[in-house]
């Protein structure tokens, strides 16, 4: 549909002039192929390129790791459409360059050591050129030395628990009475009128901006994983053992995730949604519920 929706334009640009040149002879044949084929004309370089195709493109974010993390992303994918550009130009190059009706006659030798070096030495130097910033990136994601908040993860079927260490907070998060209701077999409600249907949670982790956080993770019965594409990638929670990364949000707001390791009947109902908010907005969080926990204990 998207493609269809880009390129209809551009083809029937030119459907009247493909008619009448591949009734032509072999070598116009070629000539509408490559009028056709014409780069510039291609509707994902023109004005028909709409915001949809930057949809399919990897998130940002709104951390220094997801920042990293979608710049050598792009990195990557120029690095390959070069590599293809170069290659796939030589080919076709080569193929009409050198067809049999031209009177091209196909060169005979057995080796060449120096067409075999070259093409040894130029993968071995990309994929240097690639590992140098990709290990940067890792080691960086790693890196969770400094954290001012520490806030462990624990999943379980079918709900997170999280315990913030230092503020002595904690809770369970699980899908939303809504999104629950609207779920089962039989309800009658309509699910498009279900705000973030299966999306939501009953309790949101609140996270303040412009602070490190370390997050360990875990999990209670069956491998889980945590992700919020927009603030970190997927990690496994795993029972007996401890995962860790971190995060810095920049920007307030509300980020989404799910589990993404396939943990059992509801593993599609685990949503996990994190709020970040100032940190005078956070710190008055974290002393509400502080009361509220005194508050249950004492009745």
């Amino acid at each position: 549909m998207f493609l269809n929706k880009i390129l209809s334009p551009q083809f029937d640009k030119y459907k009247s002039k493909w008619s009448s040149l591949s009734k032509s002879n072999s070598k116009t044949n070629v000539e509408s192929f490559l009028i056709l084929c014409d780069v510039s004309n291609v509707a994902i370089f023109s004005n028909n390129l709409n915001a949809d195709w930057f949809a399919l493109n990897m998130t940002r974010g709104s951390t220094a790791v997801s920042e990293e993390v979608f710049e050598l992303h792009m990195l990557i994918f120029w690095i390959c459409v070069v590599i293809g550009v170069i290659v796939f130009g030589v080919m076709f190059y080569s193929i009409f360059h050198h067809r049999k009706s031209r009177g091209a006659k196909a060169a005979s030798f057995h080796e060449s050591t120096t067409v075999e070096v070259i093409w040894t030495v130029i993968p071995f130097v990309i994929l240097v050129g690639m590992a140098v910033p990709a290990t940067k990136t890792l080691i960086m994601m790693e890196d969770t030395r400094d954290s001012e908040i520490t806030l462990k993860v624990t999943g379980y079927q079918w709900m997170w628990k999280y315990d913030y260490v230092e503020d002595n907070v904690s809770f369970f998060s699980k899908l939303d009475n809504k999104s629950n209701e609207a779920r089962q077999l039989g309800s009658k409600i309509d699910v498009k009128k279900v705000d973030n249907y299966l999306l939501n949670v009953d309790n949101e982790v609140v996270l303040p901006t412009d602070t490190k956080v370390r997050i360990l993770l875990t999990a209670s019965d069956v491998i889980h994983a945590w992700w919020v594409p927009e603030i970190t990638g997927k990690k496994d929670a795993i029972p007996g053992y401890i995962n860790e990364l971190w995060v810095d949000i920049k920007k307030p707001g509300v980020y989404r995730g799910q589990c993404t390791e396939l943990c059992g009947k509801d593993h599609g109902f685990m949503p996990i949604v994190v709020r970040a908010v100032p940190k005078q907005e956070y710190v008055k969080w974290v002393s509400l519920n502080q009361k509220n926990r005194v508050a249950d204990k004492s009745e």
